[in-house]
């Protein structure tokens, strides 16, 4: 694993496939990246040592308390973003893809003027 921006995408993808299922194992993991399964198993070794996932005996992969916050305020971003990204016209396969590139590497005060101005401008054009 390669750092922050593979740790957020990894958290993230177990908190969205823990919304779809009940239970999150590996494999579903390996696909929803569409990485292989041995590389998904290192990258959640090391999760799980930084103390960011629980893994049980069954092999059921959960998220800390830590890991939570690091993936919903991950995925928070990447939601933002493809939506700004679409409403300036972008293609939402395009939108998406930028924005799971973004969603690691803008800054708090970035991502949050870029919210607000987009807020401002979807107000303005309901208005209209």
């Amino acid at each position: 694993m390669d750092g922050k921006e593979s740790s957020e995408d990894y958290l993230e993808a177990i908190l969205v496939l823990s919304g779809e299922k009940k239970i999150v194992r590996n494999i579903d993991i390996a696909r929803h990246l569409e990485f292989s399964k041995p590389s998904v198993t290192i990258a959640l070794r090391k999760l799980k040592d930084k103390g960011l996932i629980d893994i049980s005996g069954d092999n059921l992969i959960t998220l800390t308390e830590k890991g939570q916050e690091i993936a919903e305020k991950t995925y928070k971003r990447h939601l933002g973003i493809t939506k700004v990204l679409i409403s300036l016209g972008v293609d939402k396969s395009t939108a998406e893809k930028d924005a799971c590139r973004m969603e690691h590497v803008i800054s708090e005060e970035t991502f949050r003027a870029i919210s607000e101005h987009a807020e401002k401008m979807l107000t303005k054009v309901e208005k209209e």
